[in-house]
């Protein structure tokens, strides 16, 4: 009798809180709440009930200082992140990016610019970045089933002219020059750094915008994953000696985003290992989503593309803060 509960109240949750024509048989099944998946939470008792039964308003909107978006938007603003980070690993260690059958849906598709496959120098930098690549073409698919119909397609992403004038703003170039992350295993680490940090703090973020407990649970796994990748990053940048460049990309990051001191190297003012950025409390920072597409799209005002993504990104949530 629990077990039927249970089923229909998931299930139930999570009709109502998806919403912009949403699959929602496509999202139990990326989420694994069908079948075995519905019926081992049973075990979990009465605590899904209550977990469930504050699970956000019926159109699955949710509330914050962007205004009400559905969980749809919020999941189809994480898709375009993931499209960008899956595009710039892929490349790096296959040379192509992602399948034709990975990018359509709603919005215009873009096309891809820069990338190559990487030289590593050494066999565990290939390692980590195979299985990096391997990580976040996994969740471009499930973003992509969880949303069903509702997906967006991928935008058109830069990853050529964007890195030299994100170097070119943290000082770690000169003007005239490039920076080209495709070119040695230093450089790939550093263009690395650019975005996981970012994707860290752009799930975390957007967290208290998902109303559906279920997707958050997911959202919340896919933020350790890219917080295990942060990490991993930091700690070979620093291995590597190159936390002072790390340093100027913290520093640009930091004057995108607004007047907070939101992001931090990967030394301390010491010159203590920084690998986990906290705050006093050690607990992770976050973005908005706004702050988070005023670093892809290189602006700190308020605009609707730049940078990484020339054309913009798809979806309802698609516009910078403005912190100039």
């Amino acid at each position: 009798m629990f077990h039927g509960f249970t089923t229909k109240f998931l299930k139930d949750s999570i009709e109502r809180s998806t919403t912009d024509g949403m699959d929602r048989r496509r999202f139990l099944r990326a989420a694994g709440l069908t079948g075995a998946g519905v019926a081992g939470l049973g075990v979990l008792g009465s605590g899904i009930a209550s977990a469930g039964s504050d699970s956000g308003s019926g159109d699955g909107s949710a509330g914050g200082d962007s205004g009400k978006v559905s969980d749809a938007a919020v999941l189809n603003f994480a898709l375009n992140l993931e499209y960008l980070e899956a595009e710039f690993y892929l490349r790096a260690v296959t040379g192509s990016g992602l399948k034709d059958s990975q990018i359509d849906g709603k919005g215009k598709l873009g096309k891809v610019t820069g990338g190559r496959q990487v030289k590593f120098e050494t066999k565990l930098g290939r390692q980590y970045a195979e299985e990096i690549a391997h990580d976040e073409r996994k969740h471009v698919e499930f973003l992509r089933s969880a949303l069903g119909d509702a997906r967006v397609a991928r935008p058109e992403i830069d990853l050529q002219s964007a890195f030299t004038a994100a170097a070119q703003a943290a000082g770690v170039i000169g003007k005239g020059q490039t920076f080209d992350p495709f070119a040695d295993e230093t450089s790939f680490l550093l263009g690395a750094f650019i975005f996981e940090d970012v994707g860290v703090t752009a799930y975390k973020g957007a967290s208290p915008l998902v109303a559906n407990k279920t997707f958050l649970e997911a959202a919340a796994g896919i933020l350790a994953v890219e917080a295990y990748h942060a990490g991993l990053v930091r700690t070979l940048l620093l291995q590597g000696g190159a936390a002072e460049t790390a340093g100027k990309i913290s520093d640009a990051r930091d004057s995108l985003d607004g007047p907070s001191d939101l992001d931090q190297g990967i030394v301390n003012r010491d010159g203590s290992a920084n690998i986990v950025p906290t705050d006093e409390n050690s607990v992770a920072f976050s973005r908005t989503p706004g702050q988070v597409l005023n670093i892809v799209y290189l602006n700190p005002a308020s605009v609707k593309s730049g940078g990484f993504f020339p054309d913009g990104v798809n979806g309802a949530v698609d516009t910078s803060d403005a912190n100039g």
